[in-house]
C-alpha cells in the first residue's frame, strides 16, 4: 500500500469513473510530505439547487467532499478506496463561484484512513467541511467513492 500516484494518474482515476468525471475535479496540487490534495471545481448548471440561481446544491458538494477525501488516501495508497463513513457540514452557501477543495489525510492505517475536506469559493471564503473514514484494508481495484 505504498504506490504514490501522481497528479496526472489521479486525473486519469477521475476520467475512470462516469460519474468522478462528471463532476469534472482538475488537480491543483499534490503534497504527498503533508498528504494534501487540492482539487478545483468549476460551477455547472447541472449542479445548482434551483435553475438559474448560481446556487451549488449540497449534493453535488458532498460527492466532490467524499472523492477529493477519498483521493487524499488515493494519491499514497494507489487507488481510490471504499467509503466507510461520511460526514459535511455546510456553513454558508456556494453561489456563482467555481470551488478549491482541499483534503488532507488525517490517518492512514492498516484498516481505516481518515480525511479532512475543506471546501472555499473563488475569494477563499470557507463554505463547507466534511470527514470521511475509508476502508484502507482491502485490496485497491479502480477507483471507489
Amino acid at each position: 500500500m505504498s504506490t504514490r500516484l501522481s497528479p496526472a494518474q489521479i486525473e486519469e482515476q477521475f476520467r475512470r469513473s462516469p460519474f468522478i468525471h462528471w463532476l469534472q475535479l482538475n488537480v491543483e496540487s499534490v503534497d504527498y510530505d503533508q498528504q494534501i490534495l487540492t482539487v478545483t471545481v468549476p460551477m455547472r448548471p447541472e449542479f445548482e439547487r434551483g435553475a438559474g440561481s448560481g446556487q451549488w446544491h449540497g449534493g453535488p458538494l458532498a460527492a466532490i467532499i467524499d472523492t477529493v477525501g477519498d483521493f487524499a488516501l488515493a494519491m499514497i495508497v494507489g487507488a481510490g478506496l471504499p467509503t466507510v463513513n461520511f460526514r459535511v457540514d455546510y456553513l454558508r452557501p456556494a453561489v456563482n463561484t467555481s470551488l478549491r477543495v482541499v483534503a488532507r489525510t488525517r490517518r492512514l492505517g492498516r484498516n481505516i484512513g481518515v480525511a479532512d475536506v475543506d471546501v472555499f469559493n473563488q475569494d477563499n471564503i470557507l463554505l463547507a467541511i466534511g470527514r470521511a473514514s475509508y476502508a484502507t484494508g482491502v485490496a485497491p481495484s479502480g477507483v471507489s467513492s
